[in-house]
């Protein structure tokens, strides 16, 4: 082989060479092609938008800014008694009325089917059904000094004084009767009161009503002449202990099965559930060891029941065999044979 041949083959291999490293070069540079995912359309609004219901509600509640929103609507199908966006409403206007029949999830709100606060029936609307109102007096320390609004659910504590026998103090005792009441409204007013910075206003009320069972209303217009009536300002979650309690006395019942639905609407009427009965209560000695526990009984002479001979208040002596009688908290004690008093 001549060295022209040779020459040329060389040239051959060197050009070769360098077009398969210029070839990797580009072919490790470039980045891998990247999918773009293409952006949605946004569909085109048509129509007027109405405010309808983001959840449903029942009879009875009360609206808040999570209950309703406004989404578009067939222009054929809106109805005069529906609530168009337009100049001049605010959705606002409507937090704090109360529904008055059932409005399904989607469905539009009507004029019809709400009832706000100082129209005639919004406090019968505002009712659970078997529920009842009732009103009684408190007194500003007795109120959560005013940070109590209507909504809220609140313990009812009764304060009173309890008479006994003998030259001792009465018994001073207070007791939780009710627990879970819902508060409809304080004074005359049943949504809370809010400032231009659109902050809730405190202000101290006299009266509060709640809503009860009828036989807890029977309840509280006795407990109104007993003592003094207190509210005990309760948590937004209720504790498990009351569920379980709940349960337990069959006022709640246990879906079966695994429904989540129904389990809601189990957790829903524990939440809304008044309770009575069992109560707490906490007397004078709890506190201080300088008073009493128990109310002393009285003897049926006007003395104090187990008094002792030579004490002022106690029960005379008695000399010779006797008889003591026990009715209650009366305790007499009777001499025979030919023991007498002195």
């Amino acid at each position: 082989m001549d060295s022209r041949k040779i020459i040329l083959l060389v040239g051959a291999l060197f050009v070769a060479a360098i077009t398969a490293f210029m070839a990797r070069s580009l072919i490790v540079g470039s980045s891998a092609p990247v999918a773009v995912a293409q952006a949605p359309i946004a569909p085109v609004q048509t129509g007027t938008e109405v405010l309808v219901a983001t959840k449903a509600l029942p009879i009875g509640t009360i609206l808040d800014a999570t209950s309703f929103k406004f989404q578009p609507w067939p222009k054929e199908l809106v109805e005069n008694a529906y609530y168009v966006r337009k100049d001049g409403f605010d959705p606002k206007s409507l937090q704090g009325t109360v529904v008055r029949s059932v409005i399904t999830a989607g469905q539009p709100l009507t004029q019809g089917s709400l009832v706000k606060p100082g129209d005639r029936g919004f406090l019968a609307a505002a009712l659970t059904p078997g529920m009842r109102a009732v009103t009684f007096p408190v007194r500003n320390e007795n109120s959560v000094a005013g940070f109590v609004f209507p909504g809220d659910r609140v313990d009812l504590t009764l304060s009173q004084t309890v008479p006994g026998g003998g030259d001792g103090p009465p018994l001073k005792v207070a007791e939780t009767i009710m627990k879970n009441l819902r508060v409809l409204a304080t004074d005359q007013r049943t949504t809370s009161d809010v400032d231009d910075q659109g902050k809730t206003v405190v202000r101290n009320f006299s009266m509060v009503t709640i809503e009860a069972t009828p036989a807890i209303a029977e309840k509280i217009s006795v407990a109104r002449t007993l003592g003094d009536l207190s509210l005990v300002l309760r948590p937004l979650a209720d504790s498990a202990s009351e569920l379980d309690q709940a349960i337990a006395e069959g006022s709640v019942k246990v879906p079966d099965g695994k429904d989540p639905k129904a389990e809601k609407a189990m957790l829903a009427t524990a939440d809304t559930q008044p309770i009575a009965g069992k109560t707490t209560f906490a007397t004078g000695a709890d506190v201080s060891r300088f008073q009493r526990r128990t109310v002393p009984g009285k003897a049926t002479d006007g003395t104090t029941a187990g008094g002792t001979a030579g004490i002022p208040g106690g029960a005379p002596a008695v000399t010779g065999p006797s008889v003591r009688i026990v009715r209650g908290n009366n305790v007499t004690e009777v001499p025979i044979g030919r023991g007498g008093k002195k």
